[in-house]
């Protein structure tokens, strides 16, 4: 599904970089907006996880280490959490 929004850009040399960079890769500037809004998210939910492997890495070194299998199923289910999160507001929305 294909859905619309304008964007406007209150930074003219900004717009000028985007549109030379969009004619430059022969590409719309739609898809690189698309791609920097995704890869944005991405990062942010990175950030999200960085709480559990800060708290995975102050546990190993008060107490010498723990198994990836514990450090890996807190990663799992803090992701697992964020698509609960996710999934509940898209049906609320």
């Amino acid at each position: 599904m294909t859905r619309r929004m304008t964007v406007v850009f209150h930074d003219e040399a900004l717009y000028t970089r985007l549109k030379v960079a969009a004619a430059t890769q022969h590409r719309p500037a739609s898809d690189i907006v698309a791609d920097a809004v995704r890869e944005w998210l991405e990062d942010m939910e990175d950030a999200e996880l960085l709480p559990v492997i800060d708290a995975a890495r102050a546990e190993w070194k008060k107490s010498g280490g723990r198994p990836w299998s514990e450090v890996e199923r807190e990663i799992e289910e803090a992701v697992s959490g964020r698509q609960r999160t996710a999934g509940a507001k898209s049906v609320q929305g």
